[in-house]
């Protein structure tokens, strides 16, 4: 990751007169095993940690060999420890049996301990979407208040749109990705659950994601029943069309209801059964979980029933 600045460098007078030996040194003393029942995980962590295949291998090299880079956690008012990276370390020395979990203590405030974790985190192989827009939202907050402080030589702070604009610059150049995409990213935190869950699975794209991010929740919850209904995700066409009915007050239940169920490529075909007509056909003592049971015992009855006729038809 490129371009740490200066929130991480020395800025002690003693420092610049230390030797590399006597700074590793002062490192050295940092480290220390900690009870991992003092360990609290970092507020808000954007990052999943999933008990996985690769977690599994995590925990047997931690078996064999113990962790060998320590985990950064900074020490609390209440005496506990936040950790700030490493949380993938800490389940895996949890799930080897390990109470302690080898770490460095760092001094570092709020804004500083986010954007570090954001920054140790992103090293990972694979980041989902989801992950992405959290932790690009933490960062980009934290580096504008960083910005937004005056130093001591100006007590002029910087005005707030120069702010946001620097800060996704900067985090531009240093992850790869432009400021239009970093943008889109951070619009997905705008999204319901079961949607950035389509985002992550790959079923819904990044720019579809981003018009549904401008709905309310009640929109996109609708939208949501309407995806588990057609089984088929909104094209981008479908949902630039969802967002201008939205932003001129238009975009009912019949209108989501309506646009979704135009015929997709992406779409499957599949028998959809209103609720209202079928459960009128159904007895009362039938509960609600007990009814596809109910109707799929009644389709094979009437079968039976339509078999027997033409067997009789044909003599």
């Amino acid at each position: 990751m490129a371009g740490r600045k200066s929130d991480f460098t020395l800025t002690r007078l003693d420092d610049l007169f230390t030797t590399q030996a006597q700074r590793e040194e002062e490192r050295l003393s940092k480290i220390r095993d900690i009870p991992l029942e003092l360990i609290d995980d970092f507020p808000d962590h954007p990052f999943k940690v999933r008990d996985d295949e690769d977690m599994q291998q995590l925990v047997e090299s931690i078996k064999e060999r113990g962790v060998i880079t320590p985990a950064t956690v900074r020490q609390k008012e209440d005496g506990r420890y936040e950790l700030v990276s490493g949380h993938r370390r800490k389940r895996a020395s949890e799930l080897a049996g390990f109470e302690t979990l080898r770490c460095e203590v760092v001094e570092l405030n709020r804004d500083e301990a986010t954007i570090l974790m954001v920054e140790s985190n992103f090293q990972r192989s694979q980041i989902l979407p989801s992950e992405k827009a959290f932790a690009y939202k933490m960062r980009l907050e934290a580096m504008k208040r960083q910005a937004g402080r005056p130093s001591k030589e100006n007590s002029d702070p910087v005005g707030p749109n120069l702010i946001g604009t620097r800060s996704n610059s900067l985090l531009a150049e240093e992850t790869g990705d432009s400021t239009s995409q970093i943008k889109r990213y951070v619009r997905l935190t705008n999204l319901v659950p079961e949607l950035l869950e389509f985002v992550d699975e790959g079923r819904i794209k990044m720019r579809p994601a981003v018009e549904l991010s401008y709905l309310d929740e009640d929109c996109q919850r609708d939208v949501v029943d309407e995806i588990d209904m057609n089984d088929a995700t909104p094209s981008h066409d479908q949902t630039i069309r969802m967002r201008k009915f939205f932003d001129e007050g238009k975009l009912t239940t019949e209108a989501i209801q309506a646009i979704m169920s135009e015929e997709k490529p992406n779409q499957k075909e599949k028998i959809v059964l209103r609720g209202d007509r079928v459960r009128q056909l159904i007895p009362k003592n039938i509960p609600i979980s007990q009814t596809e049971d109910f109707v799929c015992k009644a389709l094979e009855h009437y079968n039976k029933y339509l078999r027997q006729r033409a067997e009789r038809d044909s003599r």
